[in-house]
């Protein structure tokens, strides 16, 4: 028994520590519940690239996501949606319009020296730059979920954002103006060097090419940078050694090294391929989401579950007796473990996602369900109370262990191959199907074997109603 004393403890602070998950990290909730704005941007073809593949879709997908966050938009999210188009969603945004301006229009990506006498100046707008964007970060993690905020909050934020934007312009102000932008960029490729190190290469025209050469030229060894900039942002700023400062680089190629990690430099590649692209968009549905609609179905949602989760609970008690009423304590631990998981994992809680979450609910019944069966039968078949739950536990692992493989499968499929509301009712689901497992398997097996341990509780009446004769009974230490 010692070993199922210990399972218990670890059990009691793994809840413990899901309460504590759930008080301090806030639910997020998805655009159905809490309200905003969702657009859907079609990618136009152009006569230079005809097709749009994954390739460009997913650059362009990095440039809209870039606008989203000029938004100050906090849990937008931007997928893509069919071969091209992409969905975005904005809760919290109530003026569609202006998002639609926003995230309008082809990318702009310039290449441009940095002035002369600017260093200092370019490192204290940039750490003020930052400071603005930090500070912006830290106050959207503090939102409630339901993205209401007072009206100092609003204004902190509208504060906020003008002053990045004004940062912004600030930094790109200390470049020279140039004509050296996307549309001459032909490619970006982020590679690995030595050891944990990325770089990104970077390949231009003939006309890029030479005008890259001369910007690279200026400012050879003189310590000032060449801005990347994307929608006046500043992506990168690259220094040249003084070893170009006679012809530049030429070729039409150059190397962007630096402290990059493979996350950092295939971000920057994506970047910049988002950048290049002349791809115009276009938005072709705009729609707005009331906040009425989620906060109804917030709380039928929750009377569901909770109605749900109740005739669940008394049906185990009344039917399966001691087992049923154990069982009823793993199903709230399982369904404290889930809650927490969602918040720790950052997931965004939608009406499907819900859906998916009181479904496992289920299948966490069900789990137990053929346990407390096989163990009837073992005690009907005449063998000892320890023995019938241990048997119990083993005959239902194989179905149990079937039964949620495939439903993690369908899982895996609706994920990778569905979009938008399909992926929440996914992943909650698959969620769930993993946590139920462990309590089944895990929590109503500590508490069974702990209940038997008790003589009060070794009747083999309390897991078998109307079961009267009963062979001596022994406890295994």
């Amino acid at each position: 028994m010692a070993k199922y004393r210990a399972w218990l403890g670890v059990i009691l602070v793994i809840t413990i520590a899901s309460v504590v998950v759930i008080t301090q990290i806030p639910t997020r909730l998805g655009l159905d519940l809490r309200g905003g704005s969702q657009l859907t941007i079609q990618v136009q073809p152009t006569a230079a690239i005809p097709t749009i593949t994954e390739r460009e879709l997913e650059a362009v997908q990095t440039v809209v996501e870039g606008r989203v966050n000029g938004l100050g938009v906090s849990e937008a999210v931007v997928q893509q949606l069919g071969n091209n188009q992409l969905l975005v969603q904005l809760p919290g945004v109530s003026d569609p319009q202006q998002a639609e301006r926003v995230l309008g229009g082809t990318a702009q990506l310039e290449f441009r020296a940095q002035r002369p006498g600017t260093d200092q100046q370019l490192q204290i707008e940039n750490q003020v730059l930052q400071g603005h964007l930090g500070e912006l970060a830290a106050l959207q993690a503090t939102l409630p979920s339901n993205g209401e905020m007072n009206s100092d909050t609003q204004a902190r934020i509208d504060k906020l954002q003008a002053d990045i934007t004004a940062s912004e312009k600030a930094v790109a102000a200390l470049f020279e103006p140039s004509t050296l932008g996307g549309d001459k960029l032909t490619d970006a490729i982020a590679r690995p060097t030595s050891g944990t190190l990325w770089e990104v290469v970077i390949q231009f025209n003939s006309e890029g090419g030479n005008e890259f050469a001369e910007i690279s030229k200026a400012i050879a060894g003189t310590g000032r940078t060449i801005g990347i900039f994307l929608d006046n942002r500043l992506l990168s700023a690259p220094t040249v050694n003084v070893q170009y400062a006679e012809t530049g680089i030429t070729g039409g190629s150059a190397v962007i090294s630096g402290n990059f990690t493979a996350e950092s430099a295939r971000d920057l590649e994506i970047q910049l391929r988002g950048g290049a692209l002349p791809l115009p968009v276009e938005v072709v549905e705009n729609r707005t989401v009331g906040p009425t609609l989620g906060r109804d179905s917030i709380q039928r949602s929750l009377y569901a579950g909770i109605a749900g989760l109740g005739l669940v609970l008394v049906f185990m008690a009344i039917y399966y007796r001691l087992p049923g009423v154990l069982a009823d304590i793993a199903l709230i631990i399982y369904a404290l473990l889930t809650w927490a998981a969602f918040n720790l994992l950052g997931v965004t809680l939608t009406l499907p996602g819900i859906a998916g979450f009181i479904l496992s609910i289920g299948m966490a019944v069900d789990a137990n369900v053929l346990i407390f069966e096989r163990t009837r039968e073992e005690l009907q078949a005449g063998k000892t109370l320890y023995r019938s739950v241990e048997s119990g536990f083993y005959r239902a692992f194989s179905s149990i262990l079937d039964g949620n493989v495939t439903t993690l499968i369908s899982c895996l499929a609706l994920f990778y191959f569905g979009a938008g509301l399909v992926k929440g009712f996914a992943l909650t689901l698959a969620i769930g199907v993993i946590i139920s497992m462990f309590t089944a398997l895990t929590c109503t097996r500590t508490l069974m074997f702990l209940a038997i341990s008790l003589p009060q509780f070794r009747r083999p009446s309390l897991f078998c109603p109307g079961l009267t004769t009963a062979r001596p009974d022994t406890v295994r230490p």
